[in-house]
């Protein structure tokens, strides 16, 4: 790895991992540059990136990271996905372009620090996104704090009915 190339694309590749939630090794071959435009466009819609470099590299970086370097994974033709914040979203991405496109295969890939094979990937698509997560926790707590409201209303409310129930009571006697 003598050349000023290799450094500055081993230098790239470190700085992609650094931060990164999860990197995903896809499989590219047989697709075209059209599909593969459309392959980025997805992908950076969900705040991720695509990138091709040389597996040698990216295993040297790996390993250098002290992550699992992947060697099944990094053979042939190889992509990588840097995921940001919401990995599911990426996952989705490139589980719904792979059943479009019979070309790209899903390798597998990186996830906290830990080797995660092509089936957690697809597991990790049909989790739902970081919003709809979001969105089901704020539904979770309205639904406490409207369950609440309606309880400690409820109690003045019963008190009344007895109060006015005793009170008929007396008027009836």
């Amino acid at each position: 790895m003598p050349n000023a190339q290799n450094k500055e694309m081993l230098a790239s590749i470190k700085e992609d991992l650094d931060g990164v939630s999860a990197m995903w090794v896809v499989d590219y071959r047989g697709l075209t540059v059209k599909e593969m435009q459309q392959l980025r466009r997805d992908i950076r819609e969900t705040g991720s990136v695509l990138k091709v470099y040389k597996n040698t590299l990216v295993h040297l970086a790996l390993s250098e990271a002290e992550l699992p370097t992947l060697d099944d994974m990094l053979a042939g033709p190889s992509a990588f996905v840097f995921s940001g914040n919401d990995v599911a979203a990426s996952a989705k991405a490139l589980k719904t372009f792979a059943k479009a496109n019979q070309n790209l295969e899903i390798k597998g890939g990186l996830m906290e620090g830990a080797a995660v094979s092509a089936a957690e990937v697809e597991a990790i698509a049909s989790l739902p996104s970081r919003e709809q997560l979001m969105a089901q926790i704020a539904g979770a707590i309205s639904g406490v704090a409207r369950g609440l409201a309606t309880t400690i209303n409820g109690v003045p409310r019963g008190l009344a009915q007895v109060v006015k129930a005793v009170a008929e009571q007396k008027e009836a006697a």
